[in-house]
């Protein structure tokens, strides 16, 4: 889910760390199972980059309270773009590694095709099942050989989250499931109602954030974006690409956006602002909206269901085959992700399974989120998730689409050069990243 952990489903991290402070907790791994310490407990360490929740909703308190001979001990990096260079490192080195350490989606193909080796194969571990899985999913973090060495956590299913009162003020329909309507089936839809909102905008506020937040929930609607089925990379000529570039370039050029940059100070400092009036909204924004807009922003955003069906962001937890308690950390990995506790994580933090059985408990099914409305947060995301297609992920997805978000359309939006020219400059940065 670079930028921070997908980034988050509550928000920026907690802490950052370094990678020195990474490594010296792994400095003494060993390949010998689950020799503790002299007292007696086992102490599991958990690499994650952003806020994964697990603590914060009282997880490793919940794993520790039934297992009393376990201590799970949880390092943070803030960004992924610092996490993942930092893990592959660790990994090339056969130390510095966590028991366990989490992926982001963007990189589980990369690291399943040319690291899977150096992972333990989850499933075979007691307690898998790969029906629990979206079939999606499951297959993101599974090798060519078979081994699947990723179990997923959350997923990111897309609405839009809106302001109620700056839509009422711009003559804009309020309820959400009319909001909703106006814009479905088709991004180009959203614009539309960007313009109706432009004519009547209360003074200050502009439609929406950022051209590369509209550009992101439209590319992750296609299966197919930056490499096809066979593998190939088509960012040049890919149908999701030029549509989600145009969408993107229309928006910075119709006056919009804000012109901010995604999980930037000023970009947060708008939310609390009210600067811009709607946002694409995978299910981690949710805590992040909350957190930036604080007590002022309550019953003022609330949550629609999309144009298209799309998964923005989402991640895996594994273990490497260098780390010090194996055992110990496949178990925490396989309840961590059970349909029991993933159903508890949402409940807390918001972040949506990616276990489908999960939909059918109440603490789901029945959720509505206080903050934005009363909104049925759990109906809206799983029937998004339900129907994300199955998106084909290749070795560069990060550094490609990062090229698109951070290069290309910022120098549109906030430079103001032409399209034609920006595009030339993701190409170019993609060129340097990607071997054909």
């Amino acid at each position: 889910m670079g930028g921070p952990r997908r980034p988050g489903p509550a928000g920026v991290a907690l802490a950052t760390v370094t990678a020195l402070a990474v490594a010296l907790l792994g400095s003494c791994a060993r390949d010998d199972g689950d020799t503790g310490p002299a007292g007696g407990r086992t102490t599991v360490t958990i690499g994650t980059f952003g806020v994964f929740g697990y603590k914060q909703a009282g997880l490793y308190a919940e794993y520790e309270r039934l297992h009393p001979d376990v201590t799970i001990k949880e390092s943070v990096i803030e960004r992924n773009d610092t996490y993942y260079p930092q893990l592959l490192t660790h990994l090339a080195a056969g130390s510095g590694l966590s028991d366990i350490q989490a992926v982001e989606v963007g990189n589980i193909h990369d690291v399943a095709t040319t690291q899977a080796d150096r992972f333990e194969d989850l499933s075979r571990a007691r307690g898998v099942h790969k029906g629990d899985w979206l079939d999606w999913k499951w297959a993101q973090a599974t090798a060519a050989g078979g081994r699947t060495i990723g179990l997923g956590t959350d997923i990111g299913p897309i609405a839009v989250c809106y302001r109620k009162d700056l839509f009422q003020k711009a003559g804009l329909p309020t309820d959400r499931e009319h909001v909703g309507r106006l814009w479905a089936g088709d991004w180009q839809k959203y614009l539309d109602v960007g313009r109706a909102y432009r004519r009547h905008a209360p003074s200050g506020t502009v439609f929406t954030d950022s051209a590369a937040g509209i550009y992101n929930a439209s590319i992750h609607g296609y299966a197919e974006r930056y490499y096809n089925r066979r593998g190939r990379a088509v960012y040049r000529k890919s149908p999701a690409v030029r549509a989600s570039w145009r969408l993107a370039v229309q928006a910075a050029r119709g006056g919009l956006t804000a012109r901010l940059k995604q999980f930037e100070k000023p970009w947060d400092q708008a939310f609390a602002n009210g600067r811009f009036a709607s946002v694409a909204c995978p299910p981690w924004m949710l805590g992040y909206i909350k957190e930036k807009a604080g007590p002022a922003g309550k019953d003022k955003w609330d949550v629609a269901a999309a144009p298209r069906p799309a998964n923005w962001g989402g991640s895996f937890v594994t273990v490497p085959r260098a780390g010090r308690h194996r055992a110990a950390a496949v178990a925490l990995a396989v309840w961590l992700t059970a349909p029991e506790q993933q159903a508890k994580l949402f409940d807390r933090q918001a972040s949506i399974p990616s276990t489908p059985a999960s939909y059918a408990m109440p603490l789901v099914r029945d959720a509505r989120n206080p903050y934005f409305g009363g909104a049925p947060t759990g109906r809206i995301f799983a029937e998004a998730a339900r129907n994300i297609p199955t998106l084909v992920i290749g070795p560069k997805e990060q550094q490609i689409g990062t090229a698109f978000t951070d290069v290309a359309i910022p120098q549109v939006e906030q430079q103001g050069r032409s399209p034609r020219a920006a595009w030339k400059a993701a190409q170019k940065e993609i060129d340097n990243a990607v071997d054909e």
